[in-house]
């Protein structure tokens, strides 16, 4: 069992910038796959950013070169660095460990 605590969503305006962190209960160095998905209003949910235990990384095409993952392995932490918002990054997001266990996401809001 691991528990995924999300944090850092909040309101920021259009080409504002925000860390969002995963928090996990187990090693972060155990994990194969730690991934941060986002999930619109009437949107299915979408992967955005892939974290292996290789060290790559991988983003959707509509946040790469804003958002970067870093990985805290002190403290069993995945962060999103996200910069450039647009409205369109609004969405709740969640933090998902391998294919198995899901945070219970936060929120991010875009708006001027």
């Amino acid at each position: 069992q691991v528990q995924l605590v999300e944090s850092g969503g909040g309101l920021v305006q259009p080409g504002g910038s925000l860390t969002l962190s995963c928090n996990a209960s187990r090693s972060i160095l155990l994990v194969y796959f730690m991934g941060w998905f986002r999930q619109a209003p009437g949107k299915e949910r979408e992967l955005v950013a892939s974290f292996f235990n290789t060290g790559s990384t991988s983003y959707a095409d509509s946040v790469k070169g804003r958002f970067t993952l870093s990985r805290d392995t002190v403290n069993n932490t995945l962060n999103l660095e996200m910069s450039s918002l647009k409205p369109e990054d609004t969405a709740v997001y969640y933090c998902k460990w391998e294919h198995q266990y899901w945070g219970q996401g936060t929120q991010v809001t875009v708006s001027s």
